[in-house]
């Protein structure tokens, strides 16, 4: 079997969903009231990273923790809907070439992946109109009432989406020489590394040096 494994943020999406979801909150009309003390809490953190005093491994996954946290009065209903609402906003910005690539690898009976670090609700709803046959991202610990903020948020970043990836395909015969990855950024290089195609979507600086050197397929702009 031959897989396709796509990333999100700068890749499928043109931009970034925190950035986004952090402006979702701060202008909803009707949970704009946590944005204060989300933003309270999650600046020392930034500052520490910008600093150099705190990896950003820790501050993404630290971020994630506090922006759920905030969200805990909302009803499941209500998470629904706001993830929703944040989804409808990011469309209209996927990568016409990368859309396309999904479209193509579909018809071509290979086995379409998303491994993202973003909210796992976010993507489904953001990717429910793709022919995708796996979903990962960072999941919101929910209980009966909502989210339960006792549980701590495991951000899949980093060498923790090959593990992902691992165990999705778990007694699956790859073809991984055969297969494709696609990734904006360096702190992708291990998924992109599996496969035999790998893809450099609009790459960061050092990505790109590394996709020119071998040779790699480039999507820019």
């Amino acid at each position: 079997m031959k897989v396709a494994i796509f990333d999100f943020d700068g890749t499928i999406y043109a931009g970034e969903t925190f950035p986004l979801l952090m402006k979702h909150l701060k202008t909803h009309p009707n949970h704009r009231q946590y944005y204060g003390r989300f933003f309270r809490r999650i600046l020392p953190r930034y500052i520490s990273y910008k600093l150099k005093l705190l990896p950003e491994g820790k501050m993404r996954e630290r971020s994630m923790q506090i922006y759920a946290s905030n969200l805990a009065p909302l009803s499941t209903n209500q998470l629904a809907a706001f993830f929703s609402e944040a989804a409808n906003k990011m469309v209209s910005h996927f990568n016409p070439q990368v859309v396309e690539r999904i479209h193509q690898h579909h018809q071509d009976g290979i086995h379409i992946m998303l491994v993202s670090g973003a909210f796992t609700t976010l993507l489904k709803d953001a990717l429910q109109a793709y022919p995708f046959d796996c979903i990962i991202g960072t999941d919101i610990p929910l209980d009966d009432q909502g989210i339960d903020v006792s549980k701590p948020i495991y951000h899949i970043q980093g060498i923790r989406k090959n593990k992902q990836i691992e165990a999705a395909l778990q007694g699956m015969e790859i073809d991984w020489e055969n297969s494709f990855a696609y990734a904006d950024s360096l702190s992708d290089l291990s998924v992109l590394e599996l496969v035999g195609n790998p893809v450099a979507v609009q790459p960061d600086q050092k990505l790109e040096e590394i996709a020119i050197q071998r040779s790699w397929d480039i999507i820019s702009a």
